[in-house]
């Protein structure tokens, strides 16, 4: 009878113990986790407190307040620097993708001489900061009368990104030369062997390139603040952000609700979407 008793308590034991030793094994995990998810989870907090609670000592709502989402939308236009912001960040990342895997596959799988090269202008350009051109592309863009909307934010994809140039060019590495010799065998050019045999063993690298693309102009505030600052029917996200801020600089919790608002849809997006990203940048550090 003793022993019928004491299995569950074995049985309890041995469950503790297996949970500990998850634990151990996944320690430096769970702290990082830990140390990215508390300031989205105060924020979240924050944006739900009242005026006078928020950025006190207090971490937790005394009283709750969800309200204070929808006065965000009737304070600011919200979803109209939503919709510019999608339209820059998706076409600039569609035309940036489309203009990069042309290049970025003819410097991974073409021979061709001067390749090492432009590989190696490409890498400059990525170490180039923006500030460098800025001027001159103003002048520019100011000539063709384009200043004041976001059309200085997206024609420039059409001449491909050198970041997401390097990311594919190391990931086609990873592709074994076979498939394409296969394809040209078969009679098929460059153009098709692209298109019909590298793309479906690529779409990792573009994903993660695309997601790359995406958030960059998502977060972009230098370039909107540049070419549409004068023109408010045009500004994204980050400056209407900035001039909610400015408005309500004292309202903090308003504030925060703005910004995990802002927020939200670049982190639906990485769920949904993080195995391709992981998958994508963890095949490009095959080969170099």
């Amino acid at each position: 009878m003793t022993m019928v008793l004491d299995r569950p308590r074995v049985a309890t034991r041995e469950r503790r113990q297996i949970r500990l030793a998850w634990v151990a094994r996944h320690s430096i995990a769970i702290a990082l986790s830990v140390m990215f998810i508390t300031p989205v989870a105060y924020l979240v907090l924050l944006s739900l407190m009242t005026s006078d609670q928020a950025l006190t000592s207090d971490y937790w709502p005394n009283t709750w307040h969800p309200e204070n989402y929808l006065r965000v939308f009737q304070t600011t236009p919200l979803p109209h620097y939503l919709l510019n912001t999608v339209l820059y960040a998706g076409t600039a990342t569609v035309l940036t993708i489309a203009s990069s895997v042309p290049a970025a596959y003819a410097l991974a799988k073409l021979r061709f001489r001067g390749r090492n090269v432009l590989f190696l202008v490409v890498i400059c350009v990525m170490m180039l900061p923006p500030q460098v051109v800025t001027v001159p592309l103003y002048l520019m863009w100011a000539r063709y009368g384009l200043t004041g909307s976001l059309w200085p934010l997206i024609l420039p994809a059409l001449f491909g990104d050198a970041f997401c140039i390097f990311l594919l060019r190391q990931f086609l590495l990873t592709i074994p030369t076979e498939y394409l010799d296969a394809a040209r065998v078969d009679g098929c050019g460059e153009w098709r062997t692209l298109l019909r045999v590298v793309l479906p063993m690529a779409r990792p690298g573009i994903a993660a390139a695309g997601l790359f693309q995406f958030f960059f102009c998502w977060n972009d505030y230098y370039g909107p603040l540049l070419y549409t600052s004068e023109n408010e029917s045009s500004w994204t996200l980050t400056l209407g952000l900035a001039s909610f801020r400015t408005v309500h600089h004292v309202d903090w919790n308003l504030v925060t609700a703005a910004t995990v608002l802002a927020m939200a849809p670049l982190i639906i997006i990485f769920f949904f979407a993080q195995r391709a990203f992981v998958q994508g940048i963890t095949l490009t550090g095959f080969k170099g």
